[in-house]
């Protein structure tokens, strides 16, 4: 006679199994919250797979980082974690390695920068889960009120037409979110368009680069301290500049898919641009890659397998790309979109994808490097704040992490 518990709202007979699973919100509020595409999806994938039930937990992105981190601390990882990194919890010898999870089909259905992106020492551990790049969003209505016509491409033409916003009373001439949510995206942006980046061509940290200091001054003297953005852009989060463009209180701000659908449901005239660079539109575009990750601890390799073919079908991924104006990270998915004439608006993003310039996420570092810099890279732009001090910091602690997670490592 077969027994059976409760637990978690189901009956789970002697020999199933429960993956965990965490994962971030990518919604703006608890009706379009993440938690009801995973727990659908959990639903579906039970009903094939008799005997594996999958819990969910979903998380804001200011908090799901520290939450798997802390359940790792506790010796209680999850199965599964979609999460912003995954290459430090690789080197500790913690996660499943992508051709021990998934069939070879998927493996092979990732699109190769992305795969590439995912691995340390040339093999995947990390899963791409989707995607995104980014354009300068400019309110079309404002702009015509402000008699401006067109993007700016450069910095000074921002500040320009940011003044001249200011002039018509708009309220934010320039969305500038540094706050704790994902600052290290807008920060990459301005790096990017000064002619900087985390890293150079052979992956050392360039944190404090002179070019880098450089952007965060002209942001600091140029736009904040005139009051040419939003107050206090330190502790402001992506989703309060998103939540004030699609209201039309923000001028401009650099945005990525997600945004058009918040602006057309509030009716928002908007333009998209290229990112406005120091001497003319900027040349490199900043890349956002999501991780899945699979945790070795729970020895659930088959079921965690099971289901991460089940997340990557392309009807799957598809699904979870255009509830949220994402783009996807596989061939088949993105083949289907281009192919698709109501994904349109986000052909522009899908050609950007190929060239754009990711986070550094298979240093064994970035993990620990990106919680500190959304602690302090708004320190940057604060009245009398000392970019290369900050910056500097930053850039002494990543080397010393990557130098430590290296010798861990062997």
């Amino acid at each position: 006679m077969a027994l059976s518990l409760t637990g978690c709202g189901r009956d789970l007979s002697v020999g199933d199994v429960t993956l965990e699973l965490v994962a971030a919100d990518y919604g703006d509020s608890a009706a379009n919250g993440s938690r009801k595409y995973w727990e659908q999806l959990a639903g579906e994938f039970e009903a094939e797979n008799p005997g594996i039930h999958v819990d969910v937990s979903v998380y804001s992105w200011n908090d799901v980082d520290r939450e798997v981190a802390e359940m790792v601390r506790r010796g209680e990882a999850p199965d599964i974690a979609q999460i912003g990194a995954y290459a430090d919890y690789a080197a500790e010898g913690r996660l499943y390695r992508a051709d021990e999870l998934l069939s070879i089909p998927t493996q092979a259905d990732f699109l190769p920068g992305l795969a590439q992106a995912g691995e340390i020492r040339r093999i995947q551990y990390g899963l791409p889960f989707v995607s995104s790049t980014r354009v300068l969003f400019y309110n079309k209505t404002l702009f015509a009120e402000a008699g401006l016509n067109g993007a700016p491409t450069t910095w000074a033409e921002l500040r320009q037409d940011a003044e001249a916003l200011k002039k018509v009373g708009v309220q934010v001439p320039y969305g500038l979110p540094l706050g704790p949510e994902e600052p290290q995206a807008e920060a990459l942006n301005w790096m990017l368009s000064g002619g900087g980046g985390y890293i150079d061509n052979v992956g050392n940290y360039t944190l404090d680069s002179a070019e880098n200091v450089r952007a965060f001054e002209w942001l600091r003297d140029e736009l904040v301290a005139p009051g040419l953005t939003n107050p206090k852009p330190g502790s402001t989060d992506r989703k309060e500049v998103f939540d004030a463009f699609s209201r039309g209180r923000v001028g401009m701000l650099n945005g990525h898919p997600t945004l058009m659908r918040l602006a057309d449901a509030k009716g928002v005239k908007y333009g998209m641009a290229p990112l406005p660079g120091k001497d003319g539109p900027s040349s490199a575009t900043t890349g956002v890659a999501d991780w899945m990750m699979a945790f070795k601890q729970n020895r659930h390799r088959e079921e965690a397998g099971k289901f991460l073919d089940f997340v990557y079908s392309e009807e799957n991924v598809l699904k979870f790309a255009d509830q949220y104006d994402l783009l996807p990270v596989t061939n088949s998915a993105s083949e289907a979109m281009r192919a698709d004439k109501r994904n349109k608006h986000l052909w522009e993003f899908l050609d950007q994808l190929p060239t754009a310039e990711f986070y550094p996420v298979s240093k064994l570092s970035w993990g620990p490097v990106v919680s500190k810099l959304k602690k302090s890279i708004g320190a940057t732009v604060e009245p009398g704040g000392d970019p290369a001090s900050v910056l500097g910091a930053l850039k002494r602690d990543a080397e010393a992490t990557e130098s430590a997670a290296r010798s861990t490592i062997g």
